[in-house]
C-alpha cells in the first residue's frame, strides 16, 4: 500500500541519512531538499527513490560527502567548475552561484562543470536563476540509457537540459526534459509501484519492445521523437562533457551503481534579463505569451498549462496533503537509515 508522508518529514529523515554518512549537514539538507522536491512536483523518479543509491556511491567512495568544487580555469563571464567527484546537487548549486553572480557582472554568466555527479532534477537548479533576474539553462549528460539512431548498444546518455524563465512575482516559466522517451528512473519507480512500463518506454537487451520494467533496465530506453531525440542528447553531451573536460559518453557512470566515478558533466548558463531589456517589459512580454497559449484552451477540457505550472499545481497539492510513496520507497529509505544506525519514519 502507498504511503502518505509530509515533506518535512520527508526531509529531514533524507537529511539525517545523509549526514550520518559523512555529508556536511547543509549539504544534507540541500541535497535531501532537491530529492524532496522532486517528490512534490510530482517526479517521483527523481525523488527519494534516489536516497539509497547516493549512500552506496557515498559509503563505496566513488562519491566524496565532502564536496570540495574548486574554480580551475575561467575569466570573465566564463568558468571552469572542476566537482572533483563531489555530490552532484552541491555541485551544481555552486556552479548555478557563479553563473549567476558572473551575468549580474557581464550579462552573461557561463560556468562549464567537470567530475560531478547526478543532481536529480534540472529545474531545481534553473529556479535559482529567476529570483536574481536571469533566466537559467542547464545542461548535463548521463550514464549510456539508448542507442544511437541506427545502431545498437547503450552508448548515449538521455542528458537532460532544462530552461527557467521568470514570469512575474513567485512564478516562472520552466522546462526540464530529458532526450530519452521517458527518464530511466520513471522505469525504476514503475517497478518500485509493481507496474508495467507504457509501449515506447524501452526494449530489452535483443532490442525488443518490453513492457516490463525490470527487462528494460536491461535492455535500452528509446530516444524522444526519433532521431531527434538522439541527436539532441549527443548535442547536449558535447556541450556537457567534451566542453568541460569531463566524462562523455560511455566514460560517464550513473548512480545506479557504486563501482565507477560519476564523470559527470554540466554546463550552466545564466543570462541578465536587465542586459537585454528592461525587467519590466521582459516580464509583460511573457505574461502575454503565457494568455496567448491559455487562449488555446479547448472548451470543456482542462485549459493549457505552460511549461512548469502543473508541477507548481502538483507542489501546492502535494504539500497541503501530504506526499503518497510507493511502500517499496519508504521501506528502502527505513533500510538505509537502519544500516546508518538512524531511526527515520517510525511506524511508517
Amino acid at each position: 500500500m502507498p504511503v502518505r508522508i509530509s515533506a518535512d518529514e520527508l526531509r529531514d529523515a533524507a537529511t539525517r541519512i545523509f549526514v550520518a554518512c559523512g555529508v556536511p549537514s547543509a549539504d544534507a539538507l540541500l541535497v535531501a531538499d532537491s530529492l524532496v522536491q522532486a517528490d512534490l512536483w510530482g517526479h517521483q523518479s527523481h525523488g527519494v527513490l534516489r536516497v539509497g543509491w547516493y549512500v552506496d556511491r557515498i559509503r563505496s567512495g566513488v562519491m566524496t560527502g565532502q564536496t570540495k568544487a574548486e574554480i580551475v580555469s575561467g575569466t570573465g563571464a566564463v568558468a571552469t567548475l572542476d566537482g572533483r567527484d563531489g555530490i552532484g546537487q552541491v555541485v551544481t548549486a555552486r556552479a548555478a552561484r557563479e553563473a549567476v553572480d558572473r551575468a549580474g557582472r557581464h550579462g552573461v554568466g557561463v560556468v562549464a562543470v567537470r567530475n560531478s555527479n547526478h543532481f536529480g532534477t534540472a529545474a531545481y537548479f534553473t529556479r535559482m536563476a529567476p529570483p536574481r533576474g536571469c533566466i537559467g539553462i542547464l545542461t548535463t549528460n548521463s550514464s549510456p540509457a539508448m542507442a544511437p539512431w541506427g545502431g545498437r548498444g547503450k552508448l548515449v546518455g538521455s542528458n537532460p537540459w532544462s530552461i527557467a524563465a521568470p514570469l512575474g512575482g513567485d512564478r516562472q516559466f520552466v522546462l526540464d526534459i530529458a532526450n530519452t522517451a521517458v527518464a530511466r528512473g520513471k522505469i525504476y519507480l514503475a517497478r518500485n509501484r509493481g507496474e508495467e512500463i507504457p509501449d515506447g518506454w524501452a526494449v530489452d537487451a535483443d532490442g525488443a519492445p518490453t513492457r516490463d520494467p525490470e527487462t528494460a533496465l536491461l535492455g535500452a530506453v528509446l530516444p524522444m521523437a526519433g532521431h531527434k531525440g538522439y541527436g539532441i542528447s549527443v548535442m547536449m553531451d558535447v556541450l556537457s562533457g567534451v566542453l568541460s573536460a569531463s566524462g562523455f559518453g560511455s566514460a560517464v557512470n550513473g548512480p545506479y551503481q557504486s563501482e565507477k566515478p560519476g564523470r559527470s558533466g554540466h554546463l550552466y548558463m545564466a543570462l541578465d534579463i536587465a542586459s537585454f531589456s528592461p525587467v519590466r517589459e521582459f516580464e509583460e512580454r511573457m505574461s502575454t505569451l503565457v494568455t496567448e497559449l491559455k487562449a488555446g484552451s479547448r472548451e470543456g477540457e482542462d485549459e493549457v498549462r505552460y511549461p512548469g505550472e502543473i508541477e507548481d499545481l502538483a507542489e501546492a497539492r502535494n504539500a497541503r496533503d501530504g506526499l503518497l510513496l510507493p511502500e517499496r520507497t519508504v521501506a528502502d529509505l527505513r533500510r538505509v537509515a537502519h544500516d546508518l544506525g538512524v531511526d527515520v519514519l517510525e511506524g511508517r
